[in-house]
Order: C-alpha cells, then sequence, then structure tokens
C-alpha cells in the first residue's frame, strides 16, 4: 500500500510540476494549427519537461522513498559501539573523499547490502544491511562504505538522473511520432488522433522503454566500477576485493532489497542472457578481476 500511494503521489507531483511549467510556455499542444501535422518543435519540449520532471522528481525524493522502502534507521544516536563505529568510519571517509557527512543508516534484512542515494553528494544517505555488518568484517565493511561514499562522491545519482530524464524524453518522443506516423497512414486518421494512435504509442513506448533501459543500466554497471576503485582508495583495496568476494559467495542467498533500490546497492543477483543488458551491476566475478588487475 504505501508503495502504491507514494508512486500516486510521485506521479502527482511530475502532472503539478509540468503542467505549471508548460502553462508558464505558454504551450498548446503538439499538432499544428491546421490539425494534421505533428508540431515536432513542441513536441519535444512537452516530452522533455514531462521526461525530465520525473527522474529529477525521483531524485529529490530518493531519500524519503530509500528510508521508506527498505526499512532504514537513521542513526542519531548511536546505542552501541557498532553503531559508533558505523558514524565515525563513515564520517572518516567523506572527509577523505571531500564530501560532507552523510545520513547514515541500517536497514533490516540478513542479505549483504549496502546503498547510497540523496539528490546530491553533500545531503546523501549511506545505510547497510544489518545482514552485512553481522557477518563481514570491519575492513570488509569499512571498503564497502567506501564503495558508497565514492557513489556520492561521483555524484552518480544526479549523473543517472539526468540520464534517464534524457532517455525519458527521447522515449516519449519517438513513439509519439511512431503513434502519429500509423495513425496517419494505417488507420487513415484525418485530423487529430484517433484510437490507433494511443494505442501504438502505448506500444511504442514500452518497446523503446526497454532499449532505452538497457542504456541507462549499462552506465549502471560502469559507475559499479568506479565506485569498486574508489572503495579500494578510500578504504582498502584488499578489503574492498574481500568484500566482493563474501559477496558472491553469498550470491545464492536471496535478494531481500526493493527492484526500485538495486540499482543502489553493493550487491545485485545473477543475470543471464538478455537479462545481463538489463543489469544495475556487473557480474562480481568481473568486478573481483578489474581491481586484482589495477
Amino acid at each position: 500500500m504505501l508503495r502504491i500511494g507514494l508512486f500516486l503521489l510521485t506521479n502527482l507531483a511530475i502532472v503539478a510540476l509540468a503542467g505549471t511549467v508548460l502553462s508558464l510556455l505558454g504551450f498548446q499542444g503538439y499538432l499544428d494549427h491546421n490539425g494534421v501535422d505533428l508540431n515536432l518543435s513542441a513536441l519535444l519540449v512537452f516530452c522533455f519537461i514531462f521526461g525530465m520532471a520525473g527522474s529529477l522528481v525521483s531524485l529529490l525524493i530518493s531519500k524519503w522513498m530509500a528510508k521508506r522502502f527498505t526499512g532504514t534507521e537513521v542513526i542519531t544516536q548511536p546505542r552501541n559501539q557498532t553503531e559508533q563505529w558505523l558514524l565515525q568510519t563513515v564520517a572518516e571517509l567523506a572527509q577523505k573523499a571531500g564530501i560532507k557527512m552523510p545520513e547514515v543508516g541500517i536497514f533490516p534484512t540478513q542479505q549483504a547490502n549496502a546503498f547510497a542515494t540523496g539528490w546530491n553528494k553533500n545531503d546523501a544517505l549511506v545505510a547497510v544491511s544489518s545482514g552485512l555488518l553481522e557477518r563481514f568484517t570491519r575492513d570488509e565493511v569499512r571498503a564497502v562504505l567506501g564503495h558508497e561514499i565514492g557513489h556520492v562522491a561521483n555524484g552518480d545519482m544526479v549523473t543517472l538522473a539526468l540520464i534517464q530524464g534524457v532517455v525519458n524524453t527521447f522515449v516519449m518522443f519517438f513513439a509519439r511520432v511512431i503513434g502519429h506516423t500509423v495513425d496517419r497512414v494505417v488507420f487513415k486518421t484525418e485530423r487529430g488522433h484517433g484510437l490507433g494512435y494511443y494505442v501504438v504509442t502505448i506500444v511504442a513506448e514500452i518497446v523503446l522503454g526497454i532499449l532505452a533501459s538497457m542504456i541507462v543500466a549499462w552506465f549502471s554497471r560502469r559507475r559499479e566500477f568506479r565506485a569498486d576503485q574508489a572503495g579500494a582508495q578510500l578504504a582498502d583495496r584488499r578489503g574492498m576485493i574481500a568484500a566482493l568476494q563474501r559477496l558472491q559467495a553469498e550470491s545464492g542467498l536471496p535478494n531481500q532489497m526493493p527492484d526500485s533500490m538495486t540499482a543502489f546497492g553493493i550487491a545485485a543477483g545473477k543475470s543471464r542472457s538478455l537479462a545481463e543488458l538489463m543489469a544495475s551491476h556487473p557480474p562480481l566475478e568481473q568486478r573481483i578481476a578489474m581491481l586484482s588487475k589495477s
């Protein structure tokens, strides 16, 4: 119920934001005055605003979403030595990376995982799972924290949101061009848009959205290699390799991270064939080999 409510609220915010901007721009539609041809400039503006709005709103509420989807409890007053050590370690790594101290939290799952998110590198959240704290050595946990701090310092969340926004824009744009063309040529609609336009546009958005997701996933995989290097530099290379090896050994455990947060975590499930192109993380053996060679 919470996920559905959050989805509806997010979309309401997007519609309100996009509607306001479109009104300020004097946008009246993306058909020419003759009601037949597409006004490509107006269509591009429409798609850009809606495409970027969805991505940016998601970025702005990313910490709020992460806390509620994962059940993360932010540490305000450490209750034990582990939480005290966690705060001190994140503070040390953040200072070393040149960013402000992020919020630090723990989320309740036995799967070893961690994530970082936030709308900018000086207002971030870094969280680790209770399972990771229980089973990993402190050197390994420190390396994982370095990996997540690396994501923050590299501005990965912002960059990913911008890439997603641009991808959204072109998916919406080309889907509507395809829908308009099919509606005119196949369904012979002479003015305005008929039912064929809406059906074809929806199908085109699904197909193009899948292809576009491969681009976003490719970038996500590249940023994982960079974050591994950051973990090795900020913490310890041997600790980073050991942490990845332990994640590999535990890869048979079920993934308890919500789907919406998978791209933010350090661990991800195995992927095969076409799914590899959609995976947010490269295989752990590739990450280990890359770190071992560098």
